[in-house]
């Protein structure tokens, strides 16, 4: 397995579960860029940070950096990554980074448990819809947002959950939340007015649009 260096990040990427595409992005250091430059400038020193969807590692790893390790926790709902998530986080200093799997969910969801839709490279991966079945279709643990938040009281909240993020906004988030650093996945959601309960949820949490560390689809809202 190839190693790839990004922003000082040692990552690999098992053949199985990436892509030509993927890969060529981890070479010249492009994968989660957007992501990677927002974390930089918002994350500081003994911030607690909560990721949701930890892909290769590699934002955990960055924020860890940062933050200190033991200051960071992440989530991952795909079974397959959690290896090397767990392997990527360590090859870079990240042995404190709690790791849990499970999928995040609303408050409101019914059950503990929920399917998740395995695809066959890692970021295709997502919470299963109606239609989805075949031998990637799989139960993971539910994770509630507002237990997690009460629980670990994050001051960011980095997040990249291919659409499941517009079930997270029907309630005010804590004061303890600085900023939130999502990728919004318009093309997932049940209507775009998905993208105004977000920002309006957000902004009634006493957060504001960081027009400074926003690009694209990533959404960078900061405490005023």
């Amino acid at each position: 397995m190839d190693l790839f260096d990004l922003n000082g990040m040692l990552l690999g990427c098992p053949e199985a579960l990436g892509s030509e595409k993927i890969t060529q992005k981890l070479a010249t250091g492009q994968y989660e860029g957007t992501e990677a430059r927002a974390v930089k400038m918002r994350v500081k020193p003994g911030h607690r940070v909560l990721e949701l969807g930890a892909g290769l590692g590699y934002i955990g790893s960055l924020a860890a950096s940062i933050a200190g390790a033991e200051n960071v926790t992440s989530v991952e709902a795909n079974p397959d990554m959690l290896k090397v998530i767990r392997n990527n986080f360590d090859r870079n200093s990240g042995e404190a980074i709690e790791l849990r799997h499970g999928a995040v969910v609303g408050n409101d969801f019914d059950g503990d448990r929920l399917a998740f839709a395995r695809g066959r490279q890692f970021w295709a991966s997502k919470i299963a819809t109606v239609g989805d079945d075949g031998p990637g279709l799989i139960e993971v643990p539910a994770l509630k947002i507002g237990a997690l938040l009460k629980e670990l009281r994050p001051n960011v909240v980095i997040m990249d959950i291919e659409g499941a993020e517009q079930f997270l906004f029907e309630k005010r988030w804590p004061k303890s939340v600085r900023f939130v650093i999502m990728e919004l996945h318009p093309k997932q959601y049940d209507s775009y007015e998905a993208v105004k309960t977000i920002i309006d949820c957000l902004s009634d949490s006493g957060l504001t649009y960081d027009p400074g560390a926003s690009r694209g689809t990533v959404l960078v809202m900061r405490r005023v």
